[in-house]
């Protein structure tokens, strides 16, 4: 099961995070999830627990934790949407400051 872990301190590493998160049980995979570009942390992860009741326990007794200066938003991961949008017409109208074809 994926739980996501959000208000994480930039300063929080991923072996902090997977050892408070084993105390709740077996920790299959800890990601705190980093700009492409800078490299700096995003102030967000994911951990991965094998078992539904562990990773379920990690939630209840993990969410509103203090690690490092912030108390944590812990809940099961959803699924990704592509907020992004494709191609084609935005709208809009006229939006004025061209000049004409002719």
């Amino acid at each position: 099961m994926k739980i996501y872990v959000g208000n994480l301190s930039y300063n929080v590493t991923e072996e902090e995070l997977q050892q408070a998160f084993a105390a709740f049980g077996q920790v299959e995979s800890v990601s705190i999830i980093k700009d492409q570009f800078s490299g700096r942390p995003k102030g967000f992860g994911f951990v991965e627990m094998s078992v539904k009741e562990e990773a379920q326990a990690a939630i209840a007794g993990m969410n509103s934790k203090m690690i490092g200066d912030r108390p944590l938003n812990v809940s099961e991961a959803r699924p990704r949407t592509d907020n992004r949008r494709g191609g084609g017409y935005r709208g809009g109208g006229n939006r004025g400051g061209g000049r004409g074809r002719y």
